[in-house]
Order: C-alpha cells, then structure tokens, then sequence
C-alpha cells in the first residue's frame, strides 16, 4: 500500500441527460421490458441491507446510475465528486430510495491526496467503513497532435492511479470484515484512434484481475466493468444528432439502442450482493452486443 488511513477502525465525471432521441431507435418489445424492469427492481432482493458503498464520480451519467441502483438495494450510499451542487442535485433525488438520502463528499480524486480525503470523509459518514467501493472516475482522452507526458501522466492519474490509490485505502478494513467489493468502471483497452485512456484502461483491468486473485481468500471480490455506449453527456458530446446516433447504432449495436446509466446501476447491485459472490476477476463488457467490441 502506497497510502494509509489512519480515519479506519477495521477516477469519468459522467452527466447523463436521458436522450429520448436515441431512445426512439429501442424494439418497442425492449422499451416495454425495459420500463417492466424498472418497475420490477424495487423488488429485487440482493441481500445488501446495512452494508456501505463509495461512489465516485456520482454527480451525474453512470455514477448516478450506480449510486441509484445501490441505494434502491438498501445499502447507504456516499456520493463523491468535485461539484458540490451537482451532487447536492443527486442526493436529493435519492433520498426517498430504501438506502437514505447519501452522504456527499466533494473531492477531486485526480490529485494526490484526493483519494486520502475522499476516503476517510466517506468511512466516517458510513460508520467507520465502506463494504463496497465503485472507481467511476474516469474519461477519455483523445490525442489529436501532439501531446506531452503531462497530458499522458494526468490521464493515467485520471483511469487508473486514483482507482488505485482509492482501493489500497479501503482494503485493509474489508480485510478485517472478511469481506467487501471493489468495482471499477473501466473502457476501451485498445483504441480505433490514439487515446491516453486506454493504456491506462488496459492497466486497470490488469491490476484489478491480479488483485482478485490476492484478495479472493479474505471474502473481497474485485470485478471490472466495460461499458459501451451509454447514454451521458459525453457520449452525446460524439454523436450529437439524431442521425449520427441512428447511423452509429445500426452499424455497430445489434440490441438497436444506446444504453442507460441504470444499465451499469443494475449490474453494479448484483456484483455488490452475496449473490455474485464467485464472481471475481472478471471484466464485463455492458454494450449491447456491440461490433468491434475490443475498440
């Protein structure tokens, strides 16, 4: 460990307006399940009351979605990021969900004692501890010229050395309780076109399939996620019309639709739960069946 906490007893900053333009090119069939499914997960069991969980990057876009899904699971919620307001916005919509409204902690895990500050805010609002850490942190970062090594070093810091330094906070008390998740919002490991993300992508899931194996023997499980084309500001930053949508749809996502945010809430839930307890190490692309999966 690189860091240590002394507040323990035992980084893709994401808006995500709802596009209904995109929204149209859903199967009817998949929009009527899709709303069942809504419905239906208030229902959902996932065995998760009066644990804790660590969301960052949860001011909008796929962190919100997490923070939503967890919440609806009874677990209590701390939502972090670098804009008080925006978060602000965010626990005020959950605070009618099973898990209470979430604590708000404002921190930037891209600088060096970010991830410090974050961590023990959010232990002490919880109770001492966090059961489940979600690392959404994170963002693209394409080169279109030339780029220096701080342009590749705050990108690497970004994706991949905030997720780090995060998690080596919070193992040593999911040790002592024999038992937590770790869960990382991950992206493309290789690139159509130059990016500084994804090397650091490529590292994250390396790190973290290595750190499952560690970690396994103590009841902590730690899994990767990769999502695909999901509906949140910056995704709709690269197709702004609804044509440049429905172009990129039909060539490239067999299910006919972008994603939602709660599309990753829903799978962070169950890798949370007991449920998914003999998942470990895994890396789960969330992309509806898309082509060129591997960009």
């Amino acid at each position: 460990m690189t860091e240590q906490m002394s507040a323990f007893s035992a980084p893709r900053q994401r808006q995500t307006p709802k596009s209904s333009q995109t929204r149209r090119h859903a199967p009817a069939a998949a929009l009527a399940s899709d709303t069942t499914t809504r419905r239906e997960r208030h229902n959902t069991n996932l065995n998760l009351t009066g644990k804790t969980a660590l969301v960052t990057a949860a001011s909008g876009g796929i962190g919100t979605g997490v923070a939503e899904a967890l919440a609806e699971a009874c677990v209590r919620v701390a939502i972090s990021g670098r804009t008080r307001a925006s978060l602000e916005m965010v626990a005020e919509t959950l605070a009618s969900r099973a898990g209470g409204r979430p604590t708000i902690v404002v921190g930037d895990v891209g600088t060096k004692g970010g991830p410090a500050q974050i961590a023990a805010e959010a232990a002490a609002a919880l109770g001492g501890r966090i059961d489940i850490l979600v690392n959404n942190a994170g963002a693209a970062r394409p080169i279109t010229g030339e780029a220096d090594d701080a342009y590749w070093e705050e990108s690497l810091t970004l994706n991949f050395m905030a997720a780090r330094r995060l998690t080596d906070l919070v193992i040593p008390a999911m040790k002592a309780e024999r038992w937590g998740r770790i869960i990382s919002i991950s992206g493309a490991l290789v690139a159509p076109k130059l990016n500084a993300a994804a090397p650091a992508n490529a590292a994250l899931a390396s790190w973290s399939r290595t750190l499952a194996s560690e970690l396994g023997a103590y009841g902590i499980t730690v899994n990767t996620i990769a999502p695909g084309r999901i509906n949140t500001a910056q995704i709709l930053k690269l197709h702004p019309t609804e044509q440049s949508r429905a172009d990129y749809i039909k060539q490239n996502i067999p299910a006919g639709y972008f994603g939602e945010p709660y599309d990753i809430g829903h799978l962070v839930a169950f890798l949370a739960s007991p449920l998914a307890r003999f998942i470990n190490g895994a890396a789960i692309p969330v992309d509806g069946g898309a082509a060129g999966r591997a960009l």
